[in-house]
């Protein structure tokens, strides 16, 4: 089996740099893990970017923070094939606007590969139980939702990358090894 290559999106104001705790916690575990720099755009309008910069197919599993992770689903519903998804705090809706939230995931029952959210409860991008009920559009998926926590993982770190490795190892390659 080919080794999973981790690529992470950066957050709407964030850059690759942004992600170093990511990267560097990913590859403390093991794990092949880089950091993606994204145009300040919409989400749509940056997956072109996005996959010139990520190798579609197996073995890359893509994901990010907030805009990062928005992208990379962008780009897997879109037909990238992944082996899995890696969502950090979602961006389900602008902070007090819920109604958007159904437009925000209408592309996922198109992503065909797992997918592993991360989200604090009191995340104000995405209200906990509309994103509860919209993990049920994704074929493939398990959240995990931390108590008390916005819209950062950092206090938890430890345990969302302890998960990401869990979840990538647990990955089956896309197709048979030749």
């Amino acid at each position: 089996m080919t080794k999973a290559a981790i690529y992470l999106g950066h957050g709407a104001s964030g850059n690759a740099v942004s992600m170093a705790p990511f990267v560097q916690g990913l590859r403390k575990r093991g794990l092949s893990a880089q950091a993606v720099d994204l145009p300040k755009r919409k989400a749509e309008d940056a997956v072109a970017a996005w996959r010139a910069a990520v190798p579609d197919g197996d073995p890359t599993v893509a994901g990010g923070h907030s805009y990062g992770g928005r992208v990379a689903s962008l780009a897997a519903a879109a037909g990238a094939g992944y082996r899995g998804l890696v969502l950090f705090s979602y961006p389900m809706h602008p902070p007090g606007q819920p109604e958007r939230a159904e437009a925000r995931c209408a592309h996922w029952p198109s992503i065909d590969c797992p997918v592993l959210l991360l989200s604090g409860e009191s995340d104000p991008f995405a209200r906990i139980e509309l994103l509860r009920v919209a993990v049920g559009l994704l074929p493939q998926a398990e959240l995990v939702a931390y108590p008390r926590l916005g819209h950062t993982l950092r206090p938890v770190l430890d345990d969302v990358l302890d998960r990401v490795a869990a979840f990538v190892a647990a990955l089956a390659p896309a197709r048979a090894a030749d």
